[in-house]
């Protein structure tokens, strides 16, 4: 085939919003993805208004009956403190979200993006040959068969495996937090709730604190998507089996679900790498985005508006780069990544800090759910929801989380 102007590595959100937003500027993009639509990937499948702007923006259709929307957040700290909070009034995100499966948001977002022009090709791996960092070249091979293509500019959205991304020396923080999850997909005759939920204060069945998070989130069909994370923050995480923790989370999980004795199919895990603590993100010609970037958000865990966002804020740069005939204007990226969410990330990177004991994060769980106007504030900012008059306190709250570390015996 003729080789691409743009050629997109990986057809998850990321790569999806990218190519979609390239073809929609009058490029010619070439998205390939190593597995065939549908697929499952490790997720809780929720959407947050953030991504729901995003995926308004696309033109993606939220009568399709896989999708279920949602109007808020349930929290619990243990089986005694209960909140519930709908999703806040913005003046620019909607206030309500969504659960969705990711074989069919993907499936979705990808066919959107091919009626704009863009050129998906499935069960397809992308190989770079580098010279010098550039990317001279990529091998895809499909059927057996491997092409070579000389795309001007290559956006890597290869998700948190990072295959290709790792072959042209991109690496990750260490001294970042990163996340573990787990997740499976059980029957509940309540799986119509409009409330996604979380519980904040896990619980073995013995009653000995687990650390991390659990949540149960409605799919609309039958179905709910019940899953765990856990933080490299906590204690002994190493030593954690999410799988087991998955397990003893669902025997302990609110009556009110129902939940079938047996999963859905055999739950999936893996790794949330978050903070953008992957770089560079830019080369002489390519830009990395989404998990492979490391987007995800550290105070939720979220990265599917995250992926969309980095998707979309690449393709204009390269798009730039292209119009102008130069590639190193690719360089703007990061420092937008910065300007846009380098003060809130940093803030997150103290909070997981700081809950990094069970007993603390218990602490704060139980004192959060009995003050609904904190509680509220807390869902504005760990949804990333703040509105622009209420984000001058970003730097008096990065202070107070700063003190409130310095104060705890957090190792």
């Amino acid at each position: 085939m003729a080789s691409p102007e743009i050629l997109v590595v990986g057809g998850g959100p990321a790569g999806s919003s990218a190519a979609l937003w390239l073809a929609r500027a009058g490029h010619d993009v070439t998205l390939v993805e190593a597995k065939e639509y549908p697929r499952d990937k490790t997720c809780g499948d929720g959407l947050t208004p953030r991504a729901i702007l995003q995926l308004l923006d696309m033109g993606f259709d939220f009568d399709s009956p896989a999708f279920h929307r949602v109007t808020g957040l349930r929290s619990y700290a243990g089986d005694d403190l209960m909140i519930e909070l709908e999703w806040p009034q913005h003046s620019k995100f909607p206030d309500w979200g969504g659960i969705i499966r990711r074989r069919d948001l993907d499936q979705q977002v990808a066919a959107i993006a091919g009626k704009e022009g863009v050129k998906v090709l499935q069960r397809t791996t992308a190989t770079p040959v580098i010279e010098d960092g550039r990317v001279v070249a990529v091998d895809l091979a499909s059927d057996g068969e491997t092409e070579r293509v000389t795309p001007r500019i290559t956006v890597i959205a290869d998700g948190s495996q990072n295959r290709f991304g790792r072959e042209i020396g991109v690496t990750r923080r260490k001294d970042y937090p990163l996340g573990l999850a787990a997740r499976g997909y059980w029957a509940s005759p309540r799986s119509k709730d409009p409330f996604m939920e979380s519980q904040l204060d896990l619980r073995d069945p013995t009653g000995a604190t687990m650390p991390g998070y659990g949540w149960v989130f409605p799919l609309g069909d039958g179905t709910v998507n019940v899953g765990v994370g856990l933080l490299s923050t906590f204690t002994r995480w190493k030593d954690v089996n999410t799988s087991r923790m998955l397990d003893d989370y669902v025997a302990t999980a609110p009556d009110h679900w129902e939940l079938s004795e047996e999963p859905l199919g055999k739950p999936m895990g893996g790794k949330l790498i978050m903070s953008f603590s992957r770089g560079p993100l830019v080369g002489p010609n390519w830009i990395v985005v989404g998990d492979a970037a490391g987007a995800i958000n550290p105070w939720n865990g979220e990265g599917i508006s995250y992926a969309y966002e980095t998707g979309r804020i690449a393709a204009g740069y390269v798009s730039q780069a292209i119009a102008a005939d130069d590639p190193g204007l690719l360089h703007r990226y990061p420092q937008h990544l910065q300007d846009e969410f380098g003060l809130y990330y940093k803030m997150a990177r103290i909070f997981v800090k700081a809950i990094g004991r069970p007993t603390i994060m218990r602490t704060l769980a139980h004192t959060g759910l009995r003050n609904r106007p904190l509680m509220e504030w807390t869902l504005k900012v760990m949804a990333n929801l703040l509105d622009e008059d209420e984000k001058g306190i970003g730097e008096r709250a990065y202070d107070a989380l700063s003190g409130i570390v310095r104060a705890l015996p957090v190792k």
